[in-house]
């Protein structure tokens, strides 16, 4: 039976090692952070230090493809969510009203997304991989080097901060955005291929809250959440487990007037507030807040050059996850795509069971197709979103984005709100079924984003910069 280490027993880390051992590997998982507590319903994963994964306690929801994934590769984890209370949310409930009436087509059966808190996912993943034959989860435990066979033939073990020696036929880098294998890489003495990054520019504050009746206040505008991204901020509302959501607002890193005040608990809450279809949800008496408000700044979008094709091949060495990409949170695709990402590598280990260079360059090049599309959508997005916000920071007009062949965002969005043709293509691109490069070679999609109705400004503005700020600075708060 041949043997895995995972460093790294967060999302991804833990996806592989359930992938893995389902395909006849021995799977030890290090991970750095202490065990999780036991299992409490009010507030899972409140406890679970876990300072290498921050991220952890911000809002999270898991797009339709990683739902396609736990259905049809992890059904035990996703029977686990339903039961604790995570809903699966059908995303045609937002379809534009022209066509909310007309017959379901083929494809709509997978936008759905699935309610769930990072926190109550992760606890349910680490039971499961915990239950399952063929693995064990070592706590406290941080892997700090990789040992190669001679004339770096493969790896052949790793080594613990403590100085233990552990042999592996493989090693699995799921430490996640620290990406550790570049380390280890270069101090065997092997050249790291560099990653390719580009700013997110986003500043992300998150509060919890729950539910005290079991209707929702109001309508999910974007069958997964409510809220949007606008010309100066984000807001976006998500339905969790056990009748809790999340509520996260997004600003301009350097937008200091506007981050100091969020971080308070009473001027996030003016910014909630003010947020299109997110009032309803903090009335007296709807819900009660369980968390504090928690500040994370996103990391940039980052594709790793040692997961792909250009790296020098060490057979048996792998990313997964953040280790391999990073994309802006604001997306979120990261959990689905680290659960397709683990899955994807199981697939292709099994289908070539050699540990040599071509399985090792194999798995480049599914891992470069897999997150090259998503990585560059991301730093194309981040890039007009970010400069859209500079400038009503600057108090200055945006300038406009040129036209070329294909229709803008914008386009499509506004298209979207009055053809139902549209509003799927978009969200299937959002919710990670079809790339964006699939989406775009769809004739009929852009034909119809061309000839759909005018869709008439959103039906709720957002405030503007100036009313925000007055909101939000407003009442002098508690830092949180």
């Amino acid at each position: 039976m041949p043997t895995a280490v995972i460093a790294g027993g967060s999302v991804a880390g833990l996806a592989s090692a359930l992938a893995l051992s389902g395909i006849g590997y021995r799977v030890l998982v290090l991970e750095r952070a202490p065990s999780p507590p036991q299992w409490s319903g009010a507030d899972p994963g409140s406890g679970w230090r876990r300072p290498t994964a921050p991220q952890g306690l911000q809002s999270h929801t898991l797009t339709s493809l990683g739902v396609r994934v736990l259905r049809e590769r992890a059904p035990r984890l996703l029977a686990a969510a339903r039961a604790a209370g995570a809903p699966v949310l059908d995303l045609t409930r937002a379809l534009p009203p022209d066509a909310a009436d007309s017959a379901p087509e083929p494809g709509d059966a997978e936008l759905v997304a699935l309610g769930c808190r990072r926190s109550t996912l992760e606890l349910l993943l680490h039971r499961t991989v915990g239950d399952t034959a063929g693995v064990t989860l070592r706590h406290d435990t941080t892997v700090v080097a990789l040992e190669l066979h001679r004339g770096h033939r493969g790896v052949a073990a790793v080594v613990t901060g403590a100085g233990e020696r552990v042999s592996a036929d493989i090693v699995v880098d799921a430490t996640g955005r620290r990406a550790l294998s570049r380390r280890w890489l270069h101090a065997a003495g092997i050249p790291v291929t560099a990653d390719r990054t580009s700013a997110s520019g986003l500043v992300g504050h998150t509060r919890f809250y729950r539910l005290r009746g079991r209707t929702l206040p109001g309508p999910l505008n974007r069958g997964h959440g409510v809220g949007d991204v606008y010309d100066h901020y984000a807001g976006v509302l998500h339905p969790g487990d056990d009748g809790t959501f999340s509520i996260a607002l997004g600003s301009l890193p350097g937008d200091r007037v506007l981050q100091a005040a969020l971080r308070t608990r009473t001027g996030f809450t003016a910014a909630a507030r003010a947020t299109p279809g997110l009032a309803p949800w903090l009335a007296d008496g709807v819900s009660s807040p369980i968390s504090p408000v928690r500040v994370i700044s996103s990391p940039p979008n980052t594709l790793r050059g040692a997961a792909g094709p250009q790296q020098f091949p060490v057979p048996g060495l792998f990313q997964v996850g953040d280790a391999a990409c990073i994309t802006n949170p604001l997306f979120g695709r990261g959990m689905s795509l680290a659960l397709d990402h683990a899955f994807r590598l199981a697939d292709l280990l099994a289908e070539r069971p050699d540990i040599d260079v071509a399985q090792r360059l194999a798995v480049a090049r599914m891992t470069h197709e897999l997150f090259l599309p998503w990585y560059e959508q991301a730093a194309g997005a981040d890039r007009l979103r970010s400069a859209r916000w500079q400038a009503a920071v600057d108090g200055r007009p945006a300038a406009p984005v040129p036209p070329g062949e294909l229709p803008t965002g914008a386009e499509i969005a506004a298209a979207a709100r009055t053809d139902g043709t549209v509003w799927r293509g978009l969200t299937r691109m959002l919710m990670t079924l079809c790339t964006p490069a699939e989406l775009f070679a769809d004739d009929k999609f852009l034909a119809r984003v061309r000839q759909a109705a005018p869709a008439g400004p959103a039906p709720t503005p957002p405030p503007g910069r100036d009313e925000l700020l007055r909101l939000v600075t407003a009442t002098e708060g508690t830092r949180a």
